[in-house]
């Protein structure tokens, strides 16, 4: 037996916890043979028809942010980070608020009734910009899906005890890929809104039970005497320079707090399939708590996972944060162990249930929104002649599967050298930088034109500097500089500095080719009406 196989012994899961998380995912490949149904074209296969009224539309952006995958980097953020992660869930909670107070970005786009972010480049820009920026959406957005599957095993195998073999590993996230491609493939829109809702009821109450567990387990004083004791002031102050956060650290995650809710086409997508513009208001007011709430719990299990496992030697031999050692046992498992040790029989079923439902509602949106950008962005205008309802639908599906096998490739063989976290807003900047000047400049400034949206999208290219691997080959065997100024910029070079510095060049670039290169004729879209 090797060291993590003796470390997840521990672990409560029984065999009656296995018959209620097959229970549980067999209803949800039901649905997904019900809402087959219901697809009669694009628009309720994509959107649902455009009907998703407020309550239904707070439960299930609910559902698709709060994935396991989700739950799984927050909790090692907060592992890692301690208190001071906080501050993430709460910049995340007031900016999505704003969103929804003001309707900034999303209720525009609403009225514009686009099924896709890339539409309006189109409408705005130009059928070249829709699908130069749908090929970029599309890029980060599967690169950025890369380590989902692998977070998912992970949590599987850390729960339940499955042997840390890298075989039962991959049988996992096949097992995890399969299951989704099925029900997505068939139900679209609508089995996604279904689950959705089913999951958020599920999971909102586990995510009660598994704290009160937590709380049992270890005491909230001995947390923070425990947490305080091996981080010191980083504990609690993210402005604290040296420390896992930083000034520009939280800078950068206001922005993303922005771009999760307002830019990241799975949120937009919601904002998309609601009835009316108040109805996306109301959706982002009223879910801004939820927002605050998917990132403070999971950040406060890896919190009391650490303090755990501070007071147990072999876990804290096992676990410790920044050991040299290459038999140390990646942080990501340090939350699902500890669920494991902490939650009883029964208990634990229910919960990785709703934790492997949640990995699929994540999964589910994503895989429709990155299919559905390709079909509608790339292939239609492309083809450059109308295609059926059906063949959209046929084509959406295709590329739902195709996706599915990239993403397993990619987790079967790309390393993943930092923090999940970070991996993912690298990926995703690759899009979102030069989609927030897009979309800003398209809805709110007249004289933004096709040269400065070009110039922006291909500005977040400079956000492939965020992989550490990447980074050093450039600077060390590319650029033509010394080493003492390779390895300042190294030094320099965090997820932070890259993401910010990415943001300001895709915002100067729509800025500086606007101004240089004008278009003339076009719309100003703030003042049309569809």
């Amino acid at each position: 037996m090797d060291q993590f196989d003796a470390i997840i012994q521990g672990t409560n899961f029984s065999g009656l916890d296995w018959g209620i998380v097959a229970v549980y995912l067999s209803i949800s490949v039901a649905i997904g043979i019900i809402a087959n149904r219901y697809i009669g074209n694009m628009t309720d296969y994509v959107v649902a028809g455009r009907g998703v009224r407020t309550a239904l539309s707070v439960a299930t952006l609910t559902g698709t942010e709060l994935g396991l995958v989700t739950v799984m980097y927050n909790a090692q953020v907060g592992y890692l980070g301690g208190f001071a992660a906080f501050h993430i869930g709460l910049l995340a909670g007031v900016v999505t608020f704003f969103v929804g107070l003001t309707g900034f970005i999303v209720a525009d786009l609403r009225r514009h009734e686009v099924l896709t972010i890339p539409e309006f480049y189109g409408k705005r820009y130009g059928k070249g910009v829709q699908v130069y920026g749908a090929l970029l959406l599309a890029l980060g957005g599967i690169f950025c899906m890369g380590m989902y599957l692998n977070a998912g095993a992970k949590f599987i195998v850390g729960i339940t005890g499955l042997p840390m073999d890298g075989a039962i590993l991959n049988v996992v996230m096949v097992a995890l890929l399969s299951l989704v491609l099925f029900y997505t493939v068939l139900g679209g829109m609508v089995s996604v809104i279904i689950t959705d809702y089913i999951q958020f009821v599920v999971l909102s109450m586990g995510l009660l039970v598994t704290t009160g567990m937590a709380l049992y387990f270890i005491s909230w004083s001995d947390i923070v005497s425990v947490v305080v004791a091996e981080k010191g002031e980083a504990a609690y102050n993210p402005l604290m320079e040296g420390g896992e956060f930083g000034s520009s650290y939280v800078i950068w995650m206001a922005f993303m707090g922005l771009v999760v809710c307002a830019i990241w086409p799975t949120s937009v997508a919601r904002a998309l399939a609601c009835d009316s513009e108040q109805t996306v208001k109301r959706q982002f007011m009223f879910g801004s708590l939820s927002f605050f709430i998917r990132t403070i719990i999971p950040f406060f299990w890896g919190i009391a996972a650490f303090a755990a496992f501070m007071t147990i030697p072999e876990l804290k031999e096992a676990f410790q944060p920044g050991m040299e050692s290459d038999t140390a046992i990646d942080t990501l498992f340090a939350m699902p162990v500890f669920l494991g040790r902490i939650l009883p029989m029964g208990i634990i079923g229910i919960v990785t249930a709703a934790m492997i439902a949640a990995f699929m509602s994540t999964h589910d949106s994503y895989l429709l929104c990155w299919s559905t950008v390709l079909t509608n962005d790339v292939v239609i205008p492309l083809v450059g002649r109308e295609v059926s309802q059906r063949a959209q639908i046929y084509i959406t599906r295709a590329f739902i599967i195709a996706i599915g096998i990239t993403i397993l490739l990619i987790s079967f063989f790309f390393p993943l050298k930092q923090s999940l976290w970070d991996f993912m807003s690298m990926t995703a900047a690759l899009y979102f930088c030069g989609a927030f000047a897009l979309l800003v400049a398209g809805l709110y400034w007249k004289p933004a034109s096709n040269a400065g949206a070009y110039a922006a999208l291909t500005a977040g290219f400079f956000a492939f500097m965020g992989f550490e691997d990447f980074r050093g080959m450039v600077v060390y065997h590319v650029l033509p500089i010394s080493d003492s100024t390779a390895d300042s910029f190294m030094e320099w070079a965090t997820s932070a500095h890259i993401g910010l510095t990415t943001v300001a060049l895709a915002c100067t670039g729509m800025i500086i080719g606007s101004l240089l290169f004008p278009d003339k004729g076009i719309r100003n879209t703030t003042e049309e009406t569809p």
